[in-house]
């Protein structure tokens, strides 16, 4: 017997029981008869709006993060899923009352949600190792730079380090940019 079908230690499984274990809870789940969006019905394209999903990842008190979110926002209003990726609840809290439509909080979050995403956009510790004071961890860096979705960085970090030939903008001006310009060819070829 496989071991997902296995019952609780001491009550049997017999075919009376096979779905319910112990005090009623299932022991099996049963999928979803459409997991995917691409398993709908034909003509059900007509009925289904997909949206770009774009996560947003900061850390610390998420400023970075609640100033993307609200050009973002501005911008592209609903036509976008905005998700805010906090390294810390604080960071998502903000992103979160800056407008955007999710939000999760920690590393897992992070790890999972990157995978699902159109385009990650972030300063660019989120792509390093133990940057943003320890809270970027090495799986966090990892998943991100293995997405496949496009990522767009804002060239802002408080490591000792430095990337010869950027020149230093105000938070403002990259994000306009990144927003208006980048993002905007991004998602027309996504």
């Amino acid at each position: 017997m496989p071991a997902f079908e296995r019952c609780i230690p001491g009550i049997p499984l017999d075919d009376a029981a096979t779905n319910i274990g112990h005090e009623g809870h299932p022991l099996r789940m049963e999928a979803p008869s459409r997991p995917f969006l691409w398993d709908a019905p034909s003509g059900a394209d007509e009925d289904i709006e997909l949206r770009k999903r774009i996560c947003v990842i900061d850390g610390q008190g998420g400023g970075i993060g609640a100033t993307l979110i609200k050009y973002l926002k501005s911008a592209y209003g609903e036509s976008v899923e905005l998700i805010a990726l906090g390294t810390n609840a604080i960071a998502t809290a903000g992103m979160l009352k800056a407008g955007a439509n999710r939000g999760a909080s920690g590393e897992n979050a992070i790890c999972r949600s990157v995978w699902q995403a159109d385009a990650v956009v972030g300063p660019i510790g989120i792509t390093w190792a133990n940057a943003m004071l320890g809270e970027v961890t090495p799986r966090m860096a990892e998943a991100v730079t293995s997405s496949q979705a496009v990522k767009l960085l804002l060239p802002l970090f408080q490591e000792n380090a430095e990337i010869v030939g950027v020149v230093s903008e105000p938070l403002p001006h990259l994000v306009q940019e990144l927003v208006e310009k980048r993002l905007k060819e991004v998602l027309n070829h996504v």
